[in-house]
């Protein structure tokens, strides 16, 4: 079992505003609110990990180096605020929709928990202690699949899957919301 907690964060709909196959730098928006909520949970103790699926890849819309460029602009922007996200992880894949290798079942696109799972390997995390937000129904199954707390926003597709969220898990309007849940969840179980 890892010593380190980590917060699990999909990307599109959950830090930044929801463009569908976001492609383009100029495209990047941060939901307002999502930086700071980034910085009080690292402040916290936790390690950020951005899992992401992004099937545009694997149908062509984009490539991996594209993705990285977005990457690349969203690290360097949340440096302002004095976040650093500690591991991004992707899954590229689509069973039906991609093409070439990457149309296939993998373990690692939501809600399957392989991302999560990698990372809890790569950066000795307790995935018990550990939670996973997102907006959509996937990235809450995610969490829940690998034994995480999830929880939902209602940001990008989050009004939409809302009732559908199961229950115990709560959603919350947006990413700092969020992320004030499970600061006060952490002081009301600390010993």
């Amino acid at each position: 079992m890892g010593k380190n907690r980590a917060v699990f964060l999909d990307r599109d709909g959950t830090i930044n505003v929801e463009v569908q196959y976001l492609s383009k730098v100029e495209e990047f928006e941060f939901i307002p609110g999502a930086p700071w909520a980034l910085r009080r949970l690292q402040e916290a103790g936790f390690l950020l990990v951005v899992v992401t699926n992004q099937s545009g890849i694997g149908r062509g819309y984009y490539d991996e180096s594209e993705l990285q460029a977005i990457h690349d602009h969203m690290h360097a922007d949340l440096a302002a605020y004095g976040v650093t996200i500690d591991a991004c992880y992707f899954c590229p894949h689509h069973p039906e929709h991609a093409i070439g290798d990457y149309r296939k079942e993998c373990g690692c696109r939501k809600p399957l928990p392989g991302m999560l799972e990698q990372a809890a390997e790569d950066l000795d995390i307790d995935l018990s202690r550990s939670y996973m937000i997102g907006d959509k129904l996937a990235d809450v199954e995610a969490g829940l699949n690998a034994g995480c707390k999830s929880l939902m926003v209602l940001t990008g597709y989050g009004r939409a899957d809302s009732e559908r969220i199961p229950e115990g898990v709560t959603a919350y309007s947006d990413l700092l919301a969020a992320a004030e849940a499970i600061l006060l969840i952490e002081a009301e179980t600390k010993p």
